[in-house]
């Protein structure tokens, strides 16, 4: 005969306290509260790694749900993609808006302090949308297109001088330089804001000054209509 357990009554004393015992409220978030959170985890996700080596599975283990709720928001990995590039160009293009009637110089400044005000306190948004990490995808060329004709818009705005051609490709190849200055200085962090800033303006003043008809030509450059070698 096999001796008596030394505690005979331990599986229904331990029922009875988990029955008693009350039980951790789980954490219901709306449908906006969840998107945000899930596009909050997916746009750190695809800064920090490239498209095909994020993990849909890795992403809702990050949100404490199952894979199957994460695809009743975003049917595709990369309809998820795409949100949470669309969310981190909202955010920019909001934190960035400066306020009408100011001095364009001045304007110009605060514009360019709350572009690295986002980079500095968002870096995983700022990277995973300026990288675009799923080549040529429509969708996600159309985001990047719209931050961009944004800015150079607001720019063009605040000018008294008229857009001709020559003005716009100028600002437009400022703004990609505003860009990858950007992602070098967060990524190195070796240069301060403080030197940053004044050249980063003094390049727009020189693309302004360089765009506009009456402007000469730089010392060296071949006159507009000259022969192509």
């Amino acid at each position: 005969m096999e001796p008596a357990s030394p505690l005979p009554y331990a599986g229904a004393v331990k029922s009875f306290v988990e029955k008693r015992a009350p039980r951790r409220a789980r954490t219901r978030l709306d449908v906006d509260q969840r998107k945000s959170q899930l596009l909050a985890i997916a746009i750190r996700a695809f800064s920090e790694r490239a498209y095909d080596e994020v993990s849909i599975d890795d992403i809702a283990r990050r949100a404490g749900i199952s894979k199957g709720l994460l695809y009743h928001y975003f049917p595709t990995k990369r309809d998820f993609y795409v949100a949470a590039l669309g969310q981190s160009a909202a955010d920019l293009l909001a934190q960035t808006a400066t306020p009408d009637g100011v001095d364009p110089a001045e304007r110009a400044r605060l514009g360019l302090e709350t572009y690295l005000d986002f980079v500095e306190q968002r870096g995983a948004a700022y990277l995973a949308l300026t990288r675009g990490g799923i080549g040529s995808d429509p969708e996600v060329f159309a985001i990047l297109e719209n931050v961009r004709t944004t800015f150079l818009e607001r720019i063009l705005d605040a000018l008294p001088k008229p857009a001709t051609p020559l003005l716009r490709a100028m600002l437009r190849g400022w703004i990609g330089l505003v860009e990858t200055t950007s992602a070098e200085w967060l990524a190195r962090r070796d240069v301060t804001r403080e030197e940053l800033v004044p050249r980063i303006l003094a390049v727009l003043v020189q693309c302004v000054a360089l765009g506009t008809d009456a402007a000469p030509a730089p010392t060296g450059a071949p006159a507009r209509g000259a022969a192509r070698r």
